[in-house]
């Protein structure tokens, strides 16, 4: 148990190291907003995640999600693996993991696009509010996603 130690303090770190490769920026301990005199508002862009089961699904929903400007960029991370329970069986699969970066108000418009086309029967979309960043990076997520934003009601 002793040698999982130093890899499980490391899957910790994973959603931070993950979301400063979205942001472009290196980690730095949190300031508020206003100190920073970006006008950012935290969380209003995310970093949501989704897995395919192979580059060409991958790349398809990117192609397709960017074009809707549902999200501004779309990385694909090919040969992940993934365990998981299905059904009541421990599975392990190769797949493609997508890390979108969109308005966190298009979030649910995202994921009702992504469980339309993807051919899972559960599919994963996960969405991180990223709290700082680059910017300049921020600002252009924001403005490429920013028509469909504008056309999407989002009730309280």
């Amino acid at each position: 148990m002793p040698a999982l130690l130093p890899v499980a303090s490391r899957l910790l770190l994973l959603p931070r190291v993950l979301l400063t490769m979205a942001s472009g920026s290196p980690p730095t301990q949190p300031s508020p907003a206003s100190d920073s005199g970006s006008g950012y508002v935290p969380g209003s862009v995310s970093a949501a995640f989704v897995t395919c089961p192979n580059e060409k699904v991958a790349r398809e929903i990117a192609r397709a999600v960017v074009e809707k400007r549902l999200a501004a960029c779309v990385n694909l991370i090919p040969q992940i693996t993934s365990i998981y329970e299905w059904k009541g069986k421990i599975e392990e699969d190769s797949e493609v993991l997508m890390m979108i970066k969109t308005q966190s108000s298009l979030v649910p418009a995202l994921t009702d696009f992504v469980r339309s086309v993807h051919p899972y029967e559960v599919a994963e979309v996960i969405a991180l509010p990223v709290e700082q960043g680059n910017f300049p990076y921020l600002q252009w997520v924001r403005q490429v996603t920013e028509t469909v934003s504008d056309s999407i009601t989002v009730l309280p």
